[in-house]
């Protein structure tokens, strides 16, 4: 396949997938960091994609132009084309942020290394193109626009409200397409909805395209803006870059994370202070974290509190909110955030026994630091 035959649609996710010093579709100037050639890079790619696929009876132009230029009607469902289109985007898009992929053709997303991108998300909406747009739908077996979007986030643990209207309040407003960014909230006044509380939602993909679920009949899909109707607002709720965050209190919060711990001890009455120090203490929001006693996730669960909890301590989403539950059933019961974080790490019983913090060294350390983080040691813990 050469570089020529990339459909349009594809080729546009390519040219927002290319770093700034690489060659774009139409350009075969070299990349100064490598020596390669965009050509060279598409066509190493394409060729290991190809024999990792096993690709059988169906050329890979052909896959393309059905996986993402195929019309909403012709009944197709996600093929062997088309996820192999979904493979060559991942591995463009770690290609942009300067990551490898071994023999197998897995590519390591860069939430790994911290923080989610809009790469990132344009990479996991891409693997839903071709799932038929359910009204009401929040799951990979159908989507509504606002769904697709919320899944997209939420796959990724950054949560987002449910209605295309109460997402165009979250993150930060990009002014005009021209500034939109790939991973992008796109909105649209929609069938059901007005400029001041649109009624439709999209990701944006770079070059005047978005992916998204638009009505009954149809599925994921990628189209031109143009196509969906006047923008009426855009939203930034990731990063464009790997390492940023933002401090709560003290505390440098992943980007990935604010929104959750910002809802969450909003639900639950606690400063969002107070729950970004706990997670960061407990884990360094290390999502894969585990503690020699058998603690899990970002807040250190053990499996009895966190199915007492009915939580997947493992999902981050969960994992933040049940810890807010906790601290604020905690601070209720032993009314103050001191004893809150005491029953935390050191059992409640503990707690009651001794009539407020424990004399253990330990606990009293992860009180103090805590609090400081909070900014709410100056109180020492005592609920207003």
């Amino acid at each position: 396949m050469n570089v020529g035959s990339i459909p349009q649609s594809l080729a546009s996710v390519v040219r927002t997938a290319v770093p700034s010093g690489m060659a774009t579709a139409s350009d075969s100037t070299s990349v100064a960091s490598s020596g390669q050639s965009f050509a060279a890079t598409l066509a190493r790619i394409t060729s290991e994609q190809m024999a990792i696929d096993t690709l059988s009876g169906a050329g890979g132009n052909t896959g393309m132009n059905h996986g993402f230029n195929g019309s909403s009607t012709d009944g197709l469902s996600r093929n062997t084309g088309q996820q192999s289109d979904l493979n060559l985007i991942s591995l463009l898009l770690a290609t942009q942020q300067g990551q490898g992929t071994g023999s197998t053709g897995r590519v390591e997303s860069s939430s790994s290394v911290g923080e989610v991108t809009g790469q990132d998300v344009v990479a996991k909406a891409a693997q839903f193109l071709g799932t038929p747009y359910l009204w009401g739908g929040t799951t990979p077996s159908g989507f509504d626009c606002s769904g697709f979007t919320q899944y997209v986030y939420g796959s990724l643990g950054v949560s987002l409200p449910r209605t295309s209207e109460l997402q165009a309040t979250v993150g930060t407003a990009v002014q005009g397409v021209t500034n939109a960014k790939p991973g992008d909230l796109v909105f649209f006044a929609g069938s059901d909805g007005t400029v001041e509380a649109p009624g439709h939602v999209g990701i944006y993909l770079g070059n005047g395209e978005v992916i998204d679920a638009p009505f009954s009949g149809t599925t994921v899909q990628v189209q031109p803006l143009s196509s969906v109707g006047a923008v009426v607002a855009i939203r930034r709720v990731v990063p464009s870059t790997v390492g940023v965050g933002a401090m709560v209190g003290t505390v440098k919060v992943p980007f990935r994370y604010i929104s959750t711990i910002e809802r969450a001890a909003a639900a639950n009455g606690i400063p969002p202070s107070l729950l970004a120090a706990l997670i960061s203490e407990e884990s360094g929001f290390n999502p894969n974290a585990v503690s020699p006693a058998g603690a899990r996730g970002i807040a250190q669960f053990m499996p009895s509190t966190a199915k007492g909890l009915g939580i997947d301590s493992a999902d981050p989403t969960q994992a933040i909110q049940g810890a807010a539950r906790l601290i604020a059933s905690y601070v209720t019961s032993l009314g103050s955030y001191a004893n809150a974080l005491a029953a935390y790490n050191a059992g409640s019983a503990a707690v009651a026994k001794y009539s407020g913090i424990p004399p253990y060294p330990e606990t009293q350390a992860y009180v103090k630091n805590i609090l400081s983080m909070a900014g709410l040691s100056g109180s020492s813990g005592v609920v207003a």
